[in-house]
């Protein structure tokens, strides 16, 4: 041990991973209560950069308590329990749990009849949390959703306003069919959405944590329709295409809900569980190159950008913004907790990238006429950009 002590301390200098990953593992030896250590995050992070592939150093890493995630059996029977719930396939149910385990907001769009709100409600009922829907119509104000003024006379028989609570005052909040309500009301949504409050005669009030907005549209039918502005579109983290079911899906699904026989769902998790979570996906390390990855996709789908593919200055209009990289991040840190990993990787990137971009690449004219739509725009972008090499 004195021998590789002199050589890793004549070979390394002090702060540098390699020499901070040998203290660490000395002072982990000689531990008597090794679940109270606390690991150097150099060590953490160097560690899962270079994707070690020690199980002893992961347990070690695990034990220490610097990082605290749920099991991944746990979290995978949140997904089981929404399956058997609405009959959607695990990828559409994986992507709401990413939203909300990430502090973010979903837009479901979809024909009639894909059962986008049984969806929304079976995810409130496992969740046990304040549920309220908001059918959305063209006379629809936007005091219908956060609430109004009344006067109310006291007992002195002085009058003075009170504030009623809207639908909006809730953890989950179904926005049915957002796109038929003029822009004024879906504007209502907008200030809640992003600083988790709502301002109404002069004062400001508060949301309970957490607060998710998942709202549905539905693609076909655009007379008397209001397309959202692409200031709200850019604060949904998601946006879910439902498709058609497969025959085989299709035939499982009608035979499941014309029966007598209804699921029985079981609370699988809690507001302040939900909370915790949240901040359990900020604190999931995600190395330089993942970073890298991410910021290089969505710079790339910019086509005023000197090194954007020809594709993109051919096809789009509008690029993505820095949000898209945020929402990149942290969908792929969340997808890794659901995958009961502990770190975030490009594949995870990757995975959630068309829901990331899908509103947030505007095509033009010329993609329109070649039949060409934001997926197809994103998939190509995903073949052409190339993964950054990890540093050790």
């Amino acid at each position: 041990v004195n021998e590789m002590q002199k050589k890793v301390e004549d070979s390394f200098p002090p702060g540098s991973p390699q020499r901070i990953f040998w203290e660490q593992q000395q002072l982990y030896n000689q531990s008597n209560d090794k679940r109270q250590m606390r690991w150097h995050p150099t060590m953490i992070k160097w560690c899962l950069n270079i994707k070690l592939r020690s199980s002893a150093a992961y347990e070690a890493i695990r034990d220490s308590g610097f990082i605290s995630l749920p099991s991944s059996r746990t979290l995978r029977d949140y997904t089981h329990h929404m399956k058997s719930g609405t009959g959607f396939l695990p990828e559409v149910t994986e992507q709401l749990l990413i939203a909300l385990f990430s502090q973010g907001h979903c837009l479901l769009v979809g024909v009639p009849g894909l059962a986008k709100t049984l969806l929304i409600s079976t995810f409130a009922q496992i969740l046990e949390l304040p549920f309220n829907r908001i059918q959305f119509t063209p006379d629809l104000m936007p005091s219908d959703i956060i609430g109004t003024d009344i006067i109310e006379e006291g007992e002195a028989g002085k009058r003075a306003f009170r504030f009623i609570k809207g639908p909006v005052f809730a953890n989950i909040v179904l926005a049915d069919e957002i796109n038929r309500t003029p822009p004024k009301t879906q504007a209502a949504l907008l200030e809640a959405m992003q600083e988790y409050h709502v301002t109404a005669g002069g004062n400001e009030f508060q949301l309970e944590q957490p607060f998710f907005v998942l709202a549905t549209q539905n693609p076909i039918e655009q007379e008397g329709t209001y397309p959202l502005p692409e200031a709200q579109l850019d604060r949904f983290m998601f946006k879910i295409v439902i498709d058609y079911p497969t025959e085989t899906e299709e035939t499982d699904i009608v035979s499941a809900t014309t029966g007598a026989e209804i699921p029985e769902l079981e609370t699988a998790l809690s507001g302040h569980a939900i909370v915790a979570l949240h901040n359990i996906v900020r604190r999931v390390p995600a190395a330089d190159n993942v970073v890298q990855y991410a910021v290089k996709i969505a710079r790339a789908t910019r086509p005023k950008e000197e090194d954007a593919p020809d594709f993109i200055q051919q096809w789009v209009r509008w690029g993505a913004g820095p949000r898209a990289g945020q929402y990149l991040i942290l969908g792929a840190k969340a997808r890794a907790i659901l995958r009961g990993r502990y770190n975030a990787s490009c594949e995870d990137v990757k995975s959630v990238a068309p829901s990331v971009l899908r509103h947030r690449v505007l095509t033009n004219f010329h993609a329109e006429a070649e039949g060409v739509d934001s997926d197809t725009v994103i998939q190509r972008l995903l073949d052409t950009v190339q993964e950054p090499a990890a540093r050790l």
